[in-house]
């Protein structure tokens, strides 16, 4: 049986570089252990694409069919976030 091992890695902070949650780039969260560090707006806009990875989902604007980049709603200082699934065998 195979299981996914999914990851968030904030990439980007856009505008004025200042997340008003305090991330910042580089930190990563494992899913679903650390999801509690993640500002809950900006999970709120991860969720289904860390539930469409993790059960097998790939998006077609996306290059890496294991990855996909996505926003936060803060439309002034956008944190860019990388979920990335790494399948793992149990």
């Amino acid at each position: 049986m195979s299981t996914n091992e999914i990851s968030v890695k904030i990439i980007d902070i856009q505008g004025n570089g200042d997340c008003s949650y305090g991330h910042k780039v580089g930190e990563q969260f494992r899913i679903p252990d650390e999801r509690g560090k993640i500002c809950s707006a900006a999970y709120y806009a991860l969720y289904p694409y860390i539930n469409g990875l993790n059960y097998g989902a790939s998006f077609p604007w996306e290059e890496d069919k294991d990855s996909c980049t996505i926003g936060c709603p803060d439309y002034k200082n956008s944190v860019v976030f990388k979920i990335t699934r790494k399948e793992t065998k149990e």
